[in-house]
């Protein structure tokens, strides 16, 4: 048992949630687990079971936003984690990231020992290198836990290695009523990950004409998006916090969204997920875990494993090529799953 493990992950929501079962390792083997999370990734940190405290801050080599890197913005980084003194970080990071940037800063701060996955060669910058074949599809979560593993932790006797979030968690049925609805969430951080509005609209008319109650969710970002796209539906659109939203995704019989962290949180609150999922990175990779889940979208697609932002193909074939009865006829296969998937979550 070390004292105290700084994890890292300074992305989305998504990605800190499926980083949560190699999180979980490493608390089972620390006295108190400190997670380095971004300003999208924070919320998500503070839900993670055996996380005690989380950090903020931006890392510029990762974030969308394209932040400028200063000394004055490594610095408060450093600051931030001589502060905590760690023992031990692990970096985790995804196949097409470096985590030796990361590395070199918190060897500035002093941290005795790093371990993280990197294909360069990281010099003085790793005491545990990590090697993972990436020809070969892992899912997320298995492959951060496997990074976990080569640092000496593991999941301690009965975690499953499911995605997981704390609880409890907030009560929400006043804003939902009972539950037993179909959550949509339509929104996207990467435009070349979105289903054009229209579908959206339409699958949601399809499943309220089929008998479902429908519920859309999206961010204070997204209320227009939710706005154009509810119709006669629930519009919870800006409407809850990123706990509210854990709370409201448990309540749902099934998730219909795209490749986007609530179809995470969704998988970790035990819901299942029709997932439309634009394979411009692989499905195997990063479709909802550990839960029953359709995957609609082309996965042969030409966008295929492009990992663009932008969809670089006219008329976005990979997701326009579905349509709303599909959304529906996916919704109803996994429905009967629903209730053996609820049993297996605390």
């Amino acid at each position: 048992m070390i004292g105290t493990a700084l994890v890292v992950r300074p992305d989305n929501a998504g990605d800190v949630l499926l980083a949560g079962p190699a999180v979980r390792a490493v608390a089972a083997g620390a006295r108190e687990v400190v997670m380095l999370a971004g300003p999208h990734g924070r919320a998500a940190a503070e839900l993670l079971p055996g996380v005690d405290r989380v950090l903020e801050w931006r890392a510029p080599w990762i974030d969308p936003d394209r932040m400028p890197m200063t000394s004055e913005h490594a610095a408060r980084l450093v600051e931030q984690v001589r502060a905590v003194g760690p023992d031990v970080a692990v970096v985790f990071t995804s196949f097409h990231q470096s985590a030796l940037p990361t590395a070199l800063l918190l060897r500035l701060a002093g941290v005795p020992r790093i371990a993280a996955i990197s294909e360069d060669y990281p010099g003085s910058l790793l005491d545990v290198r990590h090697l993972v074949d990436e020809s070969v599809d892992v899912p997320e979560p298995e492959r951060m836990l496997g990074l976990a593993r080569a640092a000496g932790f593991d999941l301690p006797p009965g975690d499953d290695g499911r995605l997981a979030v704390r609880g409890p968690l907030p009560d929400v049925e006043h804003l939902t009523g009972p539950p037993g609805y179909v959550v949509v969430h339509p929104g996207t951080t990467a435009p070349a990950r979105a289903w054009p509005a229209e579908r959206w609209a339409e699958a949601i008319e399809a499943l309220l004409a089929a008998g479902e109650r429908v519920v859309v969710t999206g961010s204070p970002g997204e209320r227009a998006l939710t706005a154009i796209v509810s119709g006669l539906a629930l519009d919870l659109g800006g409407a809850t916090t990123f706990a509210e939203l854990a709370a409201v995704l448990a309540g749902a019989s099934a998730v219909v969204a795209a490749n986007t962290g609530p179809a995470h949180l969704a998988a970790a609150v035990g819901t299942p997920v029709v997932s439309l999922f634009a394979p411009v990175v692989p499905a195997a990779r990063w479709a909802p875990y550990g839960v029953p889940t359709v995957v609609l979208g082309d996965q042969d697609a030409p966008c295929r494993g492009s990992r663009a932002r932008i969809c670089p193909i006219p008329g976005h074939p990979c997701l326009t090529s579905v349509g709303g009865e599909q959304v529906v006829d996916a919704v109803r296969r996994l429905i009967p799953a629903e209730e053996a998937v609820k049993e297996r979550v605390p």
